[in-house]
């Protein structure tokens, strides 16, 4: 396995550690630090190494250049500070990823293979925390944290050479391909499935953080806007986000589970020439939860930092008397997890994120794609789509596809003819990126993403919460304007989301235990495009920026409220708010631009959006693109405007919607 970074950029990480770490005991050498991160990126598809490369380049001369790799960690740590005071521009985010990498590599420390091999793992014994497999699980009504086997794709379900020809192939395993696929192969069609990542059931997926994260991401998890403003997670393998999310299942507006006043999406799409079918919509809302389960979680899954939002909430909400905050639903979220019925409950080991190594999550890849296997659908995975061929001479009024070229895992090209059609549902940006490859204009523009922004609280007492040994996201709040969404992550993540520098960082990651942690979640509607296939996004001044530092604000108050001894909001200077403070004169001040706030999301919606002509979209109603005869488009890139809420459960649905009418 090569070494991504070379030695200068390798020296300067080592640098960086050291400085980061200066006031603090490191429990492995900065060295160590370095080959974790070499191993970590070497996994990484793309170019991302690479890029961060240069930023490494860029940070070490602008703090100092070679006295930056030869005084004293004491030194760097200053030098590192100035620019925090001084830096108001992307610098300001390529200092803030950097220092992400490095506690990356610290806290994403593994020994050997097993979790057995990581019972001394030094870095978790400093922060306190436990791995699944050390943890006890005795006590009465507490699920065993046990495999729930038989239910996923296995290798004989993916095909080891890719075939000429199929009837219909769908570009994309995820949300909308899946869903697409099982609805298709149901109706009697030829259906190929090709997905760009990797196969990996449940039995290959594990609880090395680092691992999973650089082979099942886009980008390793680092995936940005262009100016580096938002990190965009995405999963790339085979049940696309699917295997990696939280299984989140929120439809867009529904009675009790939604704040009165939010807005209505179907509404506001009719407005945008893009109306649905309600009934239509409602019974593929109904087909995909079914499927899935789709229910509330127990509540023993996530026993401490859920009911934390909601004790904070309901105190907050009685502090402030306003009516929009006492109508605000606080309900646990519901998913696909299990079902408990069938002895497959959630088991709660808090890594949702990294995939269920249990089988007890029914992403994609342990449902809807079991289906349109049973059904005779095939599966290409290691595969990249990057062009859809056209039958000549071209009818530019009804273009008729005829199959797609692609890229396969050993860098061959080679055609696939469809017989029928193509169903694109690779996701918002690769679909938009296949389509503008295929001479399909006006791809790429209005999208939209679902904002969050995590905001960390410290609890009183000794005694831990144990955040960590539970559900990443059990509860929510429906503000109509915003969402509050409690979560937490494992060691790793959290470093990397958690605010602060130095010392305070080191000291926040030691109190791990006592933490509380939430997030916001705001709409950031049609603010995107595609720029030379990245992604431009620009925050408004006037809409986003307000929006979120009044979440922000909230939220803050929330974790006061719940007894909050401090809070540390995801702002790039890593300030602390104490009891007292003033809340909102603080959020106003510090956050004057989008480099001031880290800030994420995982549910990039639009780019292909649906209109009933050109005009209005890419797509038409019924989600075929406009001017072809046999292309559809499936996945949520197809949403008119932001839904506001987790995409996953709309992302389902409309695949449903479109291909249930037989589009072939």
């Amino acid at each position: 396995m090569g070494k991504p970074f070379n030695f200068v950029q390798a020296a300067i990480l080592k640098a960086l550690a050291e400085a980061l770490f200066h006031d603090t005991v490191m429990v492995i050498p900065s060295s160590q630090v370095v080959a974790n991160l070499q191993r970590q990126f070497a996994l990484v598809k793309g170019g991302k190494a690479t890029e961060i490369g240069l930023s490494l380049y860029l940070l070490c001369l602008v703090m100092g250049g070679p006295l930056f790799l030869i005084l004293s960690p004491a030194w760097r740590a200053r030098q590192v500070a100035k620019r925090l005071e001084r830096t108001r521009n992307d610098l300001m985010q390529d200092l803030a990823r950097v220092r992400s990498v490095v506690y990356a590599g610290y806290y994403g420390h593994w020994q050997g293979e097993t979790q057995d091999d990581n019972r001394d793992n030094p870095v978790f014994a400093q922060i306190g925390f436990t791995l699944p497999a050390h943890r006890d699980r005795s006590a009465p009504g507490e699920v065993p944290i046990t495999d729930f086997p038989g239910r996923d794709l296995t290798d004989a379900d993916i095909l080891k050479e890719a075939p000429d020809e199929a009837g219909v192939i769908v570009i994309g395993s995820g949300a909308g391909g899946a869903v697409a696929a099982a609805t298709l192969a149901a109706q009697g069609h030829d259906v190929l499935v090709v997905e760009a990542g990797p196969f990996y059931p449940s039995s290959k997926i594990n609880h090395r953080e680092w691992e999973m994260t650089a082979r099942l991401f886009v980008d390793g998890g680092v995936q940005t806007s262009r100016d580096h403003d938002v990190v965009v997670f995405q999963g790339r393998v085979v049940g696309g986000s699917t295997v990696l999310n939280n299984g989140i299942c929120l439809r867009v507006n529904q009675s009790g589970l939604t704040h009165p006043d939010a807005p209505d999406i179907f509404a506001k799409w009719a407005q945008l020439g893009a109306p649905v079918d309600r009934g239509r919509f409602d019974a593929a809302y109904r087909a995909v939860e079914q499927r899935l389960s789709v229910g509330p979680i127990d509540p023993r899954a996530g026993r401490n930092n859920g009911p934390h939002l909601q004790r904070g909430w309901a105190a907050h909400a009685a502090a402030t008397g306003l009516p929009g905050d006492q109508a605000a639903p606080t309900p646990w979220f519901s998913k696909n997890y299990g079902p408990d019925s069938a002895g497959a409950a959630c088991a709660y080991c808090g890594y949702c994120n990294t995939g269920c190594p249990y089988g007890r999550k029914q992403g994609m890849a342990q449902s809807f794609l079991l289906d349109a296997r049973r059904s005779g659908a095939h599966i290409l995975a290691d595969t990249n789509v990057t062009a859809i061929r056209w039958e000549t001479p071209l009818d530019w009024d009804k273009r008729r596809a005829t199959g797609v070229e692609v890229v396969l895992a050993d860098g061959r090209k080679h055609f696939i003819r469809a017989r029928e059609g193509v169903v694109v549902a690779a996701g918002t940006m690769a679909s938009s990126r296949i389509l503008a490859a295929s001479g399909i204009d006006g791809t790429g523009t209005g999208i939209s993403l679902n904002i969050a922004c995590p905001v960390v609280a410290l609890m009183p007492g000794e005694q831990s919460m144990r955040s960590w040994d539970e559900d990443q996201m059990a509860t929510y709040v429906d503000h109509g304007d915003f969402l509050l969404e409690s979560h937490f992550q494992p060691p790793m993540s959290m470093s990397t989301l958690m605010p602060g520098w130095f010392g305070d960082h080191a000291q926040r990651m030691r109190n791990y235990g006592r933490l509380a942690s939430a997030g916001i979640l705001i709409p950031a509607d049609r603010c995107g495009q595609l720029i030379d296939s990245g992604l431009s996004f620009k925050l408004r001044d006037d809409v986003e920026i307000p929006l979120i530092k009044r979440a922000l604000s909230a939220l803050t108050k929330v974790h006061f409220a719940a007894g909050a001894e401090e809070v540390y909001p995801a702002l790039a200077r890593g300030q602390t708010l104490k009891p007292g403070d003033d809340v909102d004169a603080f959020f106003d001040s510090a956050i004057g631009e989008a480099d001031d706030i880290t800030l994420s999301s995982s549910h990039p919606q639009g780019g292909n959006a649906r209109g009933k002509d050109r005009e209005h979209g890419v797509v038409d109603l019924d989600c075929r693109v406009h001017g072809t005869a046999n292309v559809l488009v499936t996945d949520a890139s197809t949403f008119a405007s932001c839904i506001r809420v987790n995409a996953q459960l709309t992302t389902m649905a409309m695949a449903h919607y479109a291909t249930a009418i037989a589009p072939f």
